[in-house]
């Protein structure tokens, strides 16, 4: 895991040749010259969750089921450090609020307790790999518990009660398991640039901890944007990417999952809505752009 950046903002330094010093700078000027479009809208599609852990609690009086499920179609909340997190949970529900957690929230349904009392039911879609998190991290639990109770409450005009509930140990589930319609996962939002068309040889070693540099412009006195820039020569282009951005971190892992490739803190709060990240599949050089909050 790489350290935080340091107050100068230089976490590291990128060796290269002079040469690639030279498509470096070509590159970074390439980027901040264009613009980027918005990404289109994911299409949603039919999605079959898997049982996670069923939490029982009321809502006037009434006994209330939410199921917590998950599936691999579901985006990843940014990532979200422990001190970051008890920020969270110490601040008042509209703050709280702007850390948004990607989850599909499905319609009540009528089930049956094991007392053959009648009862409703929600289920609440999350990422699988965020899922393993909660469930390892009693904490974020709790935070995601009332996050995705308040998110019911508001949708379907109902008073869930935040405090009381409690996770059932013996079911995963209460009733039967529908499918959602849940936006197709987006690919990695990063652009890839062509390079030269011959081929390049396969990296001779394999990938170890990327190299780095993170810059401020126009200067370290004076900051308007943090640029990330990454060395990625075992990258086989932007596909092979995921990004994650926070106000705090950035991580960057591989599209198929496994431990993140580069865990980076910021100096400075970005603001994620106006970030963008390209990679170069001539120089390898994965460059993310993050304007900071004004």
């Amino acid at each position: 895991m790489a350290a935080p950046a340091d107050p100068s903002l230089l976490s590291a330094e990128l060796e290269a040749e002079e040469g690639d010093d030279e498509a470096l700078r070509r590159l970074l000027l390439q980027v901040t010259q264009e613009d980027e479009d918005p990404p289109p809208a994911a299409p949603a599609r039919a999605v079959t969750p898997q049982p996670g852990l069923c939490v029982k609690t009321r809502a006037g009086g009434a006994k209330v089921f939410v199921n917590v499920c998950h599936s691999g179609e579901v985006p990843p909340p940014p990532p979200l450090s422990p001190p970051g997190l008890r920020r969270l949970l110490h601040t008042p529900p509209t703050a709280a609020g702007a850390f948004r957690i990607p989850m599909s929230l499905g319609e009540p349904h009528a089930e049956l307790d094991r007392g053959g009392r009648g009862c409703t039911a929600y289920d609440v879609v999350v990422n699988s790999g965020f899922f393993r998190t909660l469930q390892a991290d009693p904490l974020y639990l709790e935070f995601f518990l009332t996050v995705a109770m308040e998110g019911l409450s508001e949708k379907y005009g109902v008073e869930l009660e935040l405090t009381g509930w409690r996770v059932l140990q013996n079911r995963k589930f209460m009733g039967s398991i529908s499918a959602q319609n849940i936006r197709a996962r987006p690919r990695p939002h990063i652009q890839e640039l062509e390079g030269p068309s011959q081929e390049l040889p396969p990296p001779p070693s394999p990938p170890g901890p990327p190299q780095f540099v993170v810059v401020a412009e126009p200067s370290s006195q004076h900051p308007q944007v943090l640029q990330a820039r990454v060395l990625l020569p075992h990258a086989a282009g932007a596909g092979s990417l995921w990004l994650g951005l926070s106000e705090e971190r950035l991580v960057l892992g591989g599209a198929e999952g496994g431990p993140p490739l580069l865990e980076l803190g910021l100096p400075l709060p970005p603001d994620p809505a106006r970030c963008h990240a390209r990679f170069h599949r001539r120089t390898k050089v994965l460059t993310v752009t993050m304007p900071l909050q004004a």
